[in-house]
């Protein structure tokens, strides 16, 4: 069984992922050490690339070194120095693979993935097909040296949903 911490914020080893409950409010990028923006990748369901942006230079991250998955039902336009793959449905989990699998190329060792919610893909996606999307991203995550951050809201998942998803990372954090 995982480990559990909290309080710890997401100071990770290389390759480690963890399984982070946030609060349903928040962006979980204000949560992330500041080396995390030094090779950022964030499937973001919650937030525009221009919020994402924005987020990355409050904390004083440099905006060219993050890549953004936008997952939305809305067409995103976007226009700045972050790297963005098109729009892709909450409900099109082929399609955030595909994304995703190229985005990968660009994270580094010691870079970082962050799935900000966890929880919309669960609401638009079949349950199992979502444990597979994550499993392989993990999975990817792990094998470049990448540290991983699947946020959820603990609250708004059930606790078998949320077992299963503890089952895929090495440790769960807990964050306010």
């Amino acid at each position: 069984m995982p480990g559990t911490t909290d309080g710890e914020g997401l100071a990770l080893a290389p390759g480690e992922q963890v399984l982070t409950s946030v609060p349903s409010m928040g962006s979980p990028l204000s949560f992330l050490p500041d080396a995390a923006f030094e090779n950022l990748l964030v499937v973001s369901a919650t937030a525009s690339p221009k919020k994402v942006e924005s987020i990355v230079e409050r904390r004083g991250g440099d905006p060219q070194k993050v890549g953004v998955v936008p997952v939305t039902g809305s067409p995103s336009e976007y226009e700045g120095p972050m790297w963005t793959t098109d729009a892709v449905d909450p409900s099109d989990l082929t399609g955030i693979s595909i994304r995703l699998s190229k985005a990968m190329e660009y994270v580094m060792r010691g870079g970082w993935v962050v799935v900000d919610n966890v929880n919309v893909l669960l609401m638009y996606g079949r349950e199992e097909q979502v444990f597979r999307l994550l499993d392989s991203v993990v999975s990817n995550t792990r094998k470049k040296g990448a540290c991983g951050a699947y946020c959820t809201v603990r609250e708004a998942v059930t606790d078998q949903t949320y077992s299963r998803l503890q089952s895929l990372c090495d440790r769960t954090v807990t964050v306010e």
